[in-house]
């Protein structure tokens, strides 16, 4: 591959050969079972080639191919087991990895962005990738001033790519639906194209992340890495080191399991009470499992003794919704009211907010029945999320025999919580796949605005032009060093 693919024709050609592979290969199966082989041997067999053929095709496209590949894959808990082994290896690969970019295209892109004499700026640069992602790759460097970075370099023609590739998903939507019980792909998809101009600008994304990096300095839970340079489709930040998301779901031991998945939900709810942004991107190859420095392991084990100076690292801040007042406190009002079993008032409230569309009316009491599953995990004060809790609800909603899914069709999402619902959800699908143990209601009344009684956010709304003068400082400090 010399470059990121950018023929629409060719592109479409591949998305377009997902779903009537996926058809070809059930008559192949149906083939082998007439055969004599079994059928569970034959869906194991087709689930196999399925999962290959999927990551093949997202991870060589990159762009919007897979951007919704990785969307996709914090949803895989929801599938039924017999099924998400097969996706669960094809799509986890997405979250840390696809076919790189050519060492001369990346020079190449190097010389444009940053100037002729751009290795000057480096003391060290290692052309083969650390990681790879949808629009973008990752390259392991030392900045001219001792400091080990990360270096971002955008794709040619990513953004062509991005929304040629969205486009395409949305027609065969309905198609990749049955992937995700319950889950309706298209406004997924739409989502991230009206994403595509934001993911794209990596000056929006220093912004975001710089906002991030000065909020949290020396905060003993959550590590994001400062920027140090960027110019147009390059970005380069703080290199830090950790153990992937990804590898604490698939090897991690239960200690680190927990201490990730209290601190991806201490992220999610306190962040846009810190920054006024929201992190829009929760895959789990976003994020790293970092080790204090002061933390032994137990002898003779390979988990630490003490996980409680363990940090989150957090990256990737190319998706980001903005909440200049924090996340509307109608939520936090609206879940401690059906946890107090409030069902009128709840029900008034998702009407004010749209929830509910005045022509449409509901049973109050069917709406809190509806409610309650879901926010399981805050009606105690520790709960263990798992792939089969996932499995159930995505069950019940799907199941379109169910008073559940009946409800649901009825109720409606307002756009200004699309976003923030997606990332919730996301945010659990992880949780999980990581069978955390998590104390989630400590941090819905720590920092959900509204979810305890007479509370009011205490937030700066000036951030925006605080992360302007942020990255702009810190741009001109790494440029005159």
């Amino acid at each position: 591959m010399s470059d990121l693919p950018r023929k629409a024709v060719t592109r479409t050609a591949k998305l377009a050969a997902l779903p009537l592979g996926f058809a070809g290969r059930a008559t192949w199966g149906l083939g082998k079972r007439i055969g004599g082989k079994s059928a569970e041997l034959v869906g194991r067999e087709l689930q196999q080639r399925t999962a290959e053929q999927l990551f093949k095709v997202l991870g060589e496209l990159k762009g919007g191919a897979m951007k919704f590949g990785q969307a996709m894959s914090v949803f895989e808990s929801a599938l039924p087991e017999e099924v998400a082994g097969p996706y669960r290896a094809a799509l986890t690969k997405l979250q840390e990895a696809a076919p790189p970019m050519p060492t001369r295209t990346v020079h190449t892109v190097l010389a444009e962005r940053l100037g002729e004499d751009w290795q000057d700026l480096f003391l060290e640069f290692e052309d083969k990738p650390a990681a790879a992602a949808s629009i973008g790759q990752v390259h392991r460097a030392v900045w001219h001033d001792g400091r080990q970075v990360a270096v971002k370099v955008q794709y040619p023609g990513a953004g062509e790519a991005l929304l040629s590739d969205l486009n395409q998903l949305s027609r065969f939507a309905r198609l990749l639906g049955p992937l995700i019980p319950g889950m309706d792909i298209k406004p997924l998809i739409a989502e991230l194209r009206d994403r595509v101009s934001e993911e794209l600008d990596y000056g929006l994304e220093a912004q975001a992340q710089q906002a991030h990096a000065e909020e949290f300095t020396d905060d003993p839970d959550v590590l994001v890495p400062a920027v140090v340079h960027q110019r147009e489709q390059v970005l380069v930040t703080e290199w830090i080191d950790g153990t992937p998301l990804s590898e604490v779901i698939t090897d991690g031991t239960p200690e680190e399991r927990d201490r990730a998945g209290q601190l991806l939900a201490r992220f999610l709810f306190s962040g846009p009470s810190r920054t006024g942004l929201l992190h829009a991107d929760p895959h789990p190859g976003n994020f790293r499992l970092v080790p204090d420095d002061g933390t032994d392991s137990p002898d003779g084990s390979d988990g630490p003794a003490d996980m409680s100076g363990w940090r989150l690292g957090v990256l990737d801040f190319g998706t980001v919704d903005r909440l200049p007042d924090g996340l509307p406190s109608t939520i936090g009002a609206s879940l401690r009211m059906t946890l107090d079993g409030e069902a009128d008032a709840v029900y008034e409230l998702l009407r004010e907010e749209g929830f509910v569309k005045e022509s449409i009316e509901l049973d109050p009491d069917a709406v809190l029945d509806y409610l309650l599953p879901i926010i399981e995990p805050a009606q105690v004060d520790e709960f263990t999320f798992s792939r089969g809790w996932m499995r159930n609800q995505a069950a019940r909603i799907a199941d379109p025999r169910s008073p559940a899914h009946q409800l649901g069709k009825q109720l409606n999402l307002p756009p200004a919580y699309l976003l923030i619902h997606r990332v919730t959800l996301s945010t659990i699908g992880v949780l999980c796949q990581l069978g955390a143990t998590v104390r989630l209601r400590q941090e819905l009344e720590e920092w959900l605005p509204g979810f305890l009684p007479d509370t009011e956010p205490d937030l700066d709304t000036d951030l925006d032009a605080d992360a302007d003068t942020d990255v702009d400082e810190a741009e001109d400090s790494a440029a005159g060093a």
